[in-house]
């Protein structure tokens, strides 16, 4: 079922028309002592007054007549349409859903904590009031399906060392490819509800208390060595620069055991954490 729109007529001339057939009716009975004919004045002016709708901004009235959809109505203002059709107003605003912060497991199975919000509206009135028995009921519910769905296929963050890894997007570090995916699938879902979703995006999102220590310890541990691994690579770099400039100036001769303990030396004077104090040798290089 589609939404198809319903044409109503500006209510202003009607309601007057109706007010004073309602009233004139009776005015009608006290001057004239004919009931029947005031009674049915009044009832016209009665059954006009009926059919009339205040319709707000952003706003649409869906109608039906003895269980068949009619249409929508969607003109703003007092609007008339048949008395006898059933009328439903929806809004059509833009709506917030924050959702709660949820307990489920990641790809890898460890215990994260996540949460959404989402922006959505009414796009079709029809889906809204006729495929769904409470369509902000199933927002939320296909909300929490799709966050708990997408944390499912995702890991919190990469568990391989950097050199091993495979590249894929995580929770953590895929904050917008995870995002447009989350907005797909709540697209996907709440569009059988005439759902439109404007936003969607992870607004809370971390490792579960009782192995957030745990976690922690290892993202520290990860970053010490990743310090560690530049800091190595980065002496390297210069223990060669230092034996390639001495060899191509020829300041001085070593073998390989004399570069084998050079190395060693430079090598802990670079990479340690605590400046090295040095030991001056005033006699020969050689014992």
């Amino acid at each position: 079922m589609n939404e198809k729109e319903l044409r109503s007529i500006s209510g202003y001339l009607l309601f007057a028309i109706g007010l004073i057939m309602l009233f004139g009716g009776v005015i009608y009975v006290v001057r004239t002592g004919n009931l029947l004919e005031g009674v049915l004045i009044s009832v016209i002016g009665f059954v006009l007054l009926i059919g009339l709708t205040v319709i707000n901004p952003n706003e649409a009235v869906v109608t039906t007549f003895f269980g068949d959809y009619m249409g929508t109505m969607k003109q703003r203002g007092l609007r008339w349409v048949n008395p006898l059709f059933r009328r439903k107003k929806i809004s059509l605003r833009a709506r917030n859903l924050n959702g709660q912060k949820l307990k489920v497991n990641d790809k890898l199975g460890n215990p994260i904590e996540i949460a959404t919000v989402v922006v959505w509206r009414v796009g079709d009135t029809a889906k809204s009031s006729f495929e769904v028995d409470d369509y902000v009921r199933y927002v939320e519910i296909q909300s929490e399906a799709a966050v708990r769905h997408l944390a499912g296929i995702y890991a919190y963050d990469t568990m391989e060392d950097e050199d091993l890894k495979i590249q894929e997007v995580t929770l953590r570090d895929g904050s917008g490819k995870i995002n447009e995916m989350l907005e797909g699938e709540l697209t996907e879902r709440l569009s059988r509800a005439g759902i439109d979703v404007l936003e969607a995006r992870i607004s809370h999102l971390a490792y579960a208390p009782e192995i957030a220590g745990a976690m922690l310890q290892r993202q520290q541990a990860s970053a010490v060595v990743a310090a560690r691994r530049q800091i190595v690579n980065g002496a390297v770099g210069m223990v060669e620069m230092a034996l390639a400039m001495l060899s191509e100036k020829g300041i001085v001769n070593l073998d390989e055991e004399r570069k084998a303990a050079m190395v060693s030396n430079l090598l802990v004077v670079l990479c340690g954490e605590k400046a090295a104090t040095p030991i001056l040798n005033a006699g020969t290089l050689y014992p």
